[in-house]
């Protein structure tokens, strides 16, 4: 990384102004921060500006922030100094040189910090601390961002490269798209419809009543009355009957003009056949009601590829209200996936409430400004100072989560909860620290050590990829223990309070930096105690072994990320993380992210040696990443990224068959995965199944939320549930390329005519991404096109913004400079814009 050296200047008012902070307080409502992007990689400037009456003075202030790593550059070291205080929370002090600001002058530092590929990853949460008032902070409003002028350029790049893509897009009628999806095994058009009216009656045995319920419940919304409330002769039914003979979650639907008939041998298999008969429903269905709904006439035979279908949410490092889960476990229930990884607790957060340990949510469920994090943890991702007001502050009371477990019990998904261990913690660990405080202040000093979660007298060094110094729990200590068996034993009381069922919990596992423990006196006693552990990957060995056999006694196994499973090993003069071959026979359930460079065949490898194994690959499944390398999408990059194909055309046991994409978004090279570990006939049978993980460092909001989750989760629903597609079997590469063309096609348009427009009205309706337009400048011509059939692409001419009502693109137009495209969706929903350079 080049450093540029670049003297500040200060930018005075025509008159000097005597400065002194206690006859003229200074007031952070006055302050206004620019920040100027001058590169696309690492370059940034700073201007601090005083808008106020009275002058900023040279010293006695603090500027508080989280980035990426920044560094002042040159003379301006001189000026000001920025600091890292913990995570990604910074800290600008005046230095020296710094002259104190006139009211209507500024002043400029030049920055410069890691690459910033996009919006996400720009400096936020500014807030101002005086010296004198240490513990209090305020928030600076007036901030403004401005990204380097050449990303239009970039613009231009992805929506041409979209362009091309979008090429290979058929449009196909809708009346000759998939009624049902995610597709069934087996599907039969029949003949004539059911006309389902409130005068159907749904007949079910008690062994369906709860899945008849949900129906009769979901019908009487579109009808707007009650079905069968009135005996009609001649009026169709609905029936449910058990079918011993079926598996677990399979079931037959079978429509004719007169009934229909849903058939399975559980509760499952049932509410998967009702989900089967929805997605039949007019993708308006939801909009308004209607008198009746026609259904053609069909036979479905349908059963799940994999039995573990998930989705996990990240509620860790931003919090999100108990009305977007339930509306989150609504979707899945209607795509048919089944396991829910609830990602509770992070460093920056802890989300549930534990009985009797009141300073996890009050101190760690509370990001703010404060001296010694007595009273809330940091803050981070742009939290600011005050804690209440964001996504940083929140967390589910037990009446929450058990109200959050029936709901997804009622829609037969099963609830894994993840209590980040032993790194990921800090969270916890403050607040133990803050009970151990309490307890102490109290006289009770082994009540106070009984939960603590750090060695106070270790003196270990490390630092965090997320850059923290304190996030580890010292797996030496005994209390560490007594503390995660206190939330395994709360955990179990509310699945039981709420007849939800609980087989494992997700201890996490990952990303334990280098240091940890190294000076701890905790662990050179145990070493001496129990010789065999000696040295961090030995605590490491024993740290999960233990854990596993807490949650054994309580019939429970062992789930997390793929370190749980894992050795340092040194090869060829290099060290390489090897699956451990204690744990084979233990049944860990390890979630497998890592495909990244020298890692391809990580999850083949450890399902291989007898780990049950989710696929969760960074590079088709972190559905956090961003979209494509575009400055204005929201999302990280370091994996890759990963639009909704991604996942659509990933081959759970061969995905080095149809990679497309490196890391860097370039095109794969397919001798990067010629001597990779392929998956042997014991692996196969150790895949578990597939999950997509969405990770919010950057998610703040519902609509954030939801505008990262759609349509990508479509692509899991339809990987997770239907069988291998015809073309991922397909041996000639050319006629593979074919079908996989037409299955993408027909696919798209069924996200872009039929599922969407359904989630625009399903669960209240859904703010999913709508994708930007793909354009193509040649021979004087614009030309657009989109990726999902069944939008509408909307333009002006006169660089204003298009508009619902603006006109609807048909025909390539004539090239004219700050020419704007938009993508509408079906209720005039607009997506981003693109303009013509």
């Amino acid at each position: 990384m080049k450093l540029y050296i670049l003297a500040s200047f200060l930018i005075f008012s025509s008159c000097s102004i005597a400065v002194a902070q206690e006859s003229a307080p200074f007031s952070a409502a006055d302050l206004g921060l620019n920040w100027e992007q001058t590169n696309l990689k690492d370059a940034l400037v700073l201007t601090i500006k005083n808008n106020g009456k009275t002058p900023l003075p040279a010293t006695g202030w603090k500027i508080y922030f989280n980035s990426r790593e920044l560094k002042v550059l040159g003379a301006d070291t001189l000026v000001a100094d920025v600091k890292l205080v913990n995570g990604a929370l910074f800290r600008l002090s005046p230095k020296q040189s710094f002259k104190s600001i006139a009211p209507g002058a500024a002043i400029k530092l030049h920055l410069t910090t890691e690459a910033m590929p996009n919006i996400t990853e720009r400096p936020q949460g500014f807030y101002l601390v005086w010296d004198q008032k240490p513990d209090q902070g305020t928030t600076i409003k007036n901030v403004v961002f401005q990204p380097f002028a050449a990303h239009l350029t970039l613009e231009q790049e992805v929506a041409a490269k979209a362009y091309e893509e979008n090429k290979k897009i058929k449009d196909i009628p809708e009346n000759k798209l998939p009624l049902v999806f995610p597709t069934p095994v087996q599907y039969v058009k029949g003949d004539g419809v059911f006309n389902l009216t409130a005068d159907v009656r749904v007949v079910a045995i008690p062994a369906f009543a709860n899945e008849a319920a949900l129906l009769s419940a979901e019908i009487a919304g579109m009808l707007g009355e009650k079905t069968g409330a009135k005996t009609k002769p001649g009026a169709g039914e609905i029936v449910f009957l058990l079918d011993g003979k079926l598996g677990r979650e399979a079931y037959n639907l079978s429509i004719s003009p007169k009934k229909v008939t849903i058939a399975a041998s559980t509760p499952a298999g049932a509410f998967y056949a009702i989900q089967s008969l929805k997605s039949m429903f007019p993708a308006n269905a939801g909009a308004k009601v209607k008198k009746e709904i026609n259904l053609p006439a069909a036979e479905i035979h349908d059963s799940p590829r994999f039995d573990f279908r998930g989705f996990m949410m990240d509620v860790g490092r931003n919090f999100q209200p108990k009305s977007e889960v339930l509306k989150v476990l609504d979707l899945m229930g209607l795509y048919k996936l089944n396991v829910f990884h609830f990602h509770l607790t992070e460093d920056e957060g802890w989300r549930l409430e534990i009985p009797g340990l009141p300073e996890l949510t009050a101190v760690g469920g509370q990001r703010g400004h404060s001296v010694g994090e007595a009273s809330q943890i940091l803050p981070a991702y742009g939290s600011g100072p005050t804690p209440g007001l964001n996504s940083g502050t929140g967390f589910y009371t037990k009446a929450d989560y058990i109200e959050i477990l029936k709901y997804a019990t009622a829609r037969h998904i099963r609830v894994i909860p993840e209590i980040e261990t032993p790194g990921h913690a800090r969270a916890a660990i403050k607040a133990m620290d803050a009970r151990y405080q309490r307890l102490i202040k109290a006289g009770d000093k082994e009540a106070a050590e009984y939960y603590l979660l750090r060695d106070l007298k270790d003196e270990s060094k490390y630092r965090s990829v997320q850059g923290f110094d304190d996030n580890v729990i010292n797996v030496a200590l005994p209390s560490s223990y007594n503390f995660l068996e206190k939330v395994t034993n709360e955990l179990i009381a509310m699945h039981q309070e709420a007849n939800a069922p609980l087989t494992t919990i997700h201890f996490g596992g990952d990303e334990v930096p280098a240091g940890v423990w190294e000076k701890s006196p905790a662990a050179a006693q145990l070493a001496i105690t129990h010789p065999a552990v000696k040295g961090t990957d030995e605590l490491w060995f024993y740290f999960f072994s233990k854990l596993n056999k807490m949650l054994q006694s309580k019939s429970l196994y062992l789930s997390g990320w793929e370190e749980i499973g894992l050795r340092k090993q040194a090869l060829n003069g290099e060290m390489k993380m090897l699956p451990e071959p204690r744990f084979f026979k233990e049944n860990f359930h390890v979630d497998v992210w890592n495909n990244l460079h020298g890692n391809e065949d990580l999850a083949y490898k450890m399902a291989n040696a007898g780990y049950k194994v989710v696929l969760t690959p960074v590079t088709n499944f972190y559905i956090d990443l961003t979209v494509n390398k575009s400055f204005e999408e929201t999302g990280q990059n370091w994996g890759g990224y990963v639009d909704v194909d991604k996942l659509f055309y990933f081959i759970p046991y061969n995905y080095y068959q149809n990679v497309k994409e490196d890391e860097e978004g370039n095109p794969a090279d397919p001798e990067r995965y010629k001597n990779k570990a392929r998956l042997t006939a014991t692996g196969k049978s150790n895949i578990v199944g597939l999950q997509a993980p969405l990770w919010s460092e950057n998610i703040k909001t519902p609509l954030q939320f939801e505008y990262m989750l759609l349509p990508k989760l479509l692509g899991l629903a339809e990987r997770a549930w239907a069988k291998d597609p015809d073309w991922s079997r397909e041996q000639n590469p050319e006629k593979g390329k074919l079908l996989y063309d037409q299955a993408w096609s027909e696919f798209v348009n069924v996200l872009g005519k039929k599922e969407l427009p359904r989630l625009s009205y399903y669960a209240g309706g859904f703010n999913y991404r709508i994708p930007t337009p793909g354009l193509a400048v040649k021979d004087g011509q614009i030309a657009a096109n989109l990726q999902l059939p069944g939008f509408i692409i909307r333009y002006t001419t006169d660089g204003s913004e298009p508009e619902a009502s603006s006109k609807i693109y048909a025909v390539a137009i004539p090239f004219k400079a700050g020419a704007k495209f938009r993508v509408f969706d079906t209720t005039n929903r607009g997506g981003r814009s693109i303009q013509v350079n």
